[in-house]
């Protein structure tokens, strides 16, 4: 029975190839529609949802999610999913080495790209943890027991619907025709956290993060694994979430997957990365992003027809064909890690062998066949001679265990650091390496099939053209970004910046005057030149063209060699101009600083004030209290005494202790005059002499 129910634990696992998702495919939404073939292979990302859930998130949420890792990733908008370029970039994929292998050489993403691309921390604890037979009391304490109810026990995955659906985004999908923000404003409208926790809240989202984007497979559950993860929400922020993402995605990249029309992993990083390594016009950066953290925040992607709508064939071709020199090794050169927090702190890992750690998956990185992205010459090396090969385990146990405890070598390889990869320093080139890269892999480099015939080389050349005009559309972008970046230098030094910056801030003026004057010339040449391309590709001249466009691509890498050049130098003068911006901060900081002190006594003295205040109304009032408390009695006294004074003439009051006087006769004392009672007679007799009679008025 046990076996039975652990088949079908792994059944709901590797779900099938046709199989929905709640969520859909941004891909599938944003692109233009048309018939899924055979091997049409489609992304398992949710991203709009995380990304207009986060937002609709109150502050607060916002802020702890941010705190453990996940800020800079979901500052990320969302972008179209290139589908044919994974497509062909998984196809590359070799298990033995966990490589793409390509024309020029091994391939293979790095914790360096992870930090730099998405922001996510690199160095941490590994994402290891314990495994369990029946995660129902842990989903019953972590998320609620609507997440159990009616489900037979053991339980060990949970739907990432019922996710969506607790907070009333079940569902919810971005149309066509809707933008992102209409989106983001529905989703915000249609949120509803109820009367949860705000730690149930976060764990309930973060939970869907990582089931729908991060950890993405090609199943609709999710392991109960990464919620227990969650427990210390505090905890979970010391983890190394872009290190495990990584080895996720290589354990889901290995050719046996081919069969399948989805791929899981977070596919997005994959496209930014090739994106950035062997650029092939498919994004653009977005304008003015010189600043933009992390770097696929740079990156837009729109689904554009020309270039998107194309065959997977086709992007193999260009792949095949791609010129080895404008392969980009280091495109990080000109970033500082001041820029980027999780850069400087995971650097110390960016030359090591490192096992990537996610739960029950440990795969290697093996850097020794990618040190030319350290800027290194590489050796040539035997890929058995590795000596070390990674392990998936997906599998559910029919006990309680510690995948920590389990792997205990491999947790604290990761945690000393991982060896270091040393670099031979007598290399000239890296020729030698070529030389036994091609013979090794010459059946999947297609190397017997580098002549093409007329019809794939026109089409080849069309969509080289598109490319082109993609590229076209970035320089112009470009050219946008310095004019802005241009007039704001040239507004800062007409009102006067201070005197040390006066002199960069001029020279920043003319690089970037220079340096715009050579961009709009470039447009113009690569517009006139489009048009003749465009001309000759109409008469056919295949030979021609293809040679044209050799020259202009050649001509293109010169100038955007030339434009990077100066990007370079105008980062470093802006970082300059920052020093002294950052000096002036300091100061100001001082200032407010001790303008904050200057407040704090104010407030202290008022505060000291108050208590004065306070002490002296009490005194007062108790003052007031004690002078009523006295008056009644000094009243008493004052009566008593002239008791005393009257009973003087009075024979039967006794005084001093004598015999009562005998009682004088009340006829031998005469009567007290009253006064007040002649007083009112004499007012009356008066009144009734003024006023006359009835009768003597009516006589006169």
């Amino acid at each position: 029975m046990a076996m039975a129910e652990e088949e079908e634990e792994m059944a709901v696992e590797d779900a099938s190839e046709g199989e929905e998702t709640e969520g859909g495919d941004e891909t599938e939404a944003e692109a233009p529609r048309r018939p899924r073939g055979k091997g049409r292979m489609r992304s398992m990302v949710t991203w709009d949802l995380c990304w207009a859930w986060y937002r609709a998130l109150p502050e607060v949420q916002q802020t702890r999610i941010a705190r453990m890792g996940f800020g800079h990733i979901l500052s990320v908008r969302p972008f179209h999913v290139d589908v044919p370029y994974l497509e062909a970039l998984r196809e590359r994929w070799e298990e033995d080495c966990k490589a793409f292998i390509m024309p020029w050489g091994h391939m293979i993403p790095t914790l360096e790209d992870v930090a730099y691309l998405t922001g996510l921390p690199v160095q941490g604890e590994p994402v290891v943890g314990l495994e369990r037979r029946d995660y129902y009391d842990g989903i019953v304490e972590l998320l609620g027991p609507e997440f159990v109810a009616g489900r037979r026990r053991p339980i060990r995955s949970i739907l990432l619907g019922s996710l969506s659906e607790a907070v009333g985004l079940r569902g919810r999908r971005r149309g066509p025709l809707e933008s992102l923000d209409e989106f983001c404003t529905g989703v915000r409208g249609a949120l509803d956290l109820g009367d949860r926790s705000e730690e149930r809240s976060i764990r309930i989202f973060v939970s869907y993060l990582l089931g729908r984007l991060l950890f993405a497979t090609q199943s609709s559950q999710m392991n109960c694994k990464f919620v227990l993860l969650l427990r210390d929400l505090a905890q979970a922020g010391r983890y190394a979430w872009g290190a495990a993402m990584l080895g996720h995605l290589f354990s889901l990249l290995p050719s046996s997957s081919q069969r399948s029309q989805s791929t899981g992993g977070f596919t997005p990083f994959l496209q930014i990365w090739g994106y950035t390594r062997f650029p092939m016009g498919r994004g653009t950066l977005v304008e003015g992003c010189q600043t933009m953290v992390p770097l696929m925040t740079r990156w837009e992607v729109a689904p554009d027809p020309r270039v998107t709508d194309r065959r997977a064939g086709d992007v193999r071709v260009a792949l095949d064909h791609y010129p080895h020199e404008q392969v980009v090794w280091t495109p990080y050169a000109g970033e500082a890690d001041a820029w980027h927090p999780t850069v400087a702190a995971g650097r110390p890992l960016f030359d090591r062998h490192l096992l990537l750690l996610c739960l029950g998956t440990c795969e290697v990185l093996y850097l020794e066949l990618v040190v030319r992205t350290l800027g290194w010459h590489q050796p040539a090396i035997e890929v058995p001679s590795l000596g070390r090969e990674g392990h998936s385990c997906w599998r559910f146990f029919a006990e309680d265990r510690d995948s920590g405890a389990d792997h205990g070598s491999t947790v604290a390889y990761w945690c000393e650091g991982g060896e270091q990869v040393i670099q031979q320093r007598d290399l000239q080139d890296s020729s030698a390496y070529m030389e036994d890269y091609q013979a090794r892999y010459a059946g999947r480099l297609r190397l017997d099939r580098r002549v093409m015939p007329e019809s794939q080389a026109i089409r080849l050349l069309e969509g080289r053209l598109a490319e082109q005009e993609v590229e076209l559309t970035r320089l112009q972008a470009e050219v946008r970004t310095l004019r802005g970046e241009l007039s704001r230098v040239q507004a800062s030094r007409d009102v006067g910046a201070s005197s040390s910056a006066q002199p960069a801030g001029g020279d920043l003026a003319v690089r970037l005057q220079g340096a715009l004057d050579r961009a709009e010339a470039r447009v113009r040449e690569l517009e006139e030149q489009a048009r003749e391309i465009g001309a000759e590709r109409q008469g056919g001249d295949v030979a021609t063209l293809q040679a044209q466009m050799e020259s202009l691509r050649l001509e293109l890498e010169a100038r955007i060699s030339g434009l990077e050049a100066e990007r370079r130098t105008m980062v470093t003068t802006m970082e300059e101009l920052r020093d002294d911006r950052t000096l002036m901060r300091g100061r100001l900081l001082e200032a407010r600083e001790r303008e904050r002190e200057a407040e704090t006594a104010r407030a202290r003295i008022a505060a000291d004030y108050e208590i004065l205040k306070d002490r002296v109304l009490k005194k007062r009032r108790e003052q007031q209290r004690q002078a009523q408390q006295a008056t009644p009695a000094r009243t008493s006294s004052a009566f008593a005494s002239l008791d005393d004074i009257v009973s003087l003439g009075d024979p039967s009051v006794v005084r001093g202790g004598g015999l009562p006087r005998p009682e004088a006769s009340t006829a031998s004392r005469p009567p007290l005059p009253d006064r007040r009672r002649e007083r009112e007679e004499e007012e009356v007799s008066s009144s009734r002499r003024q006023r006359p009679t009835e009768g003597e008025q009516r006589d006169e």
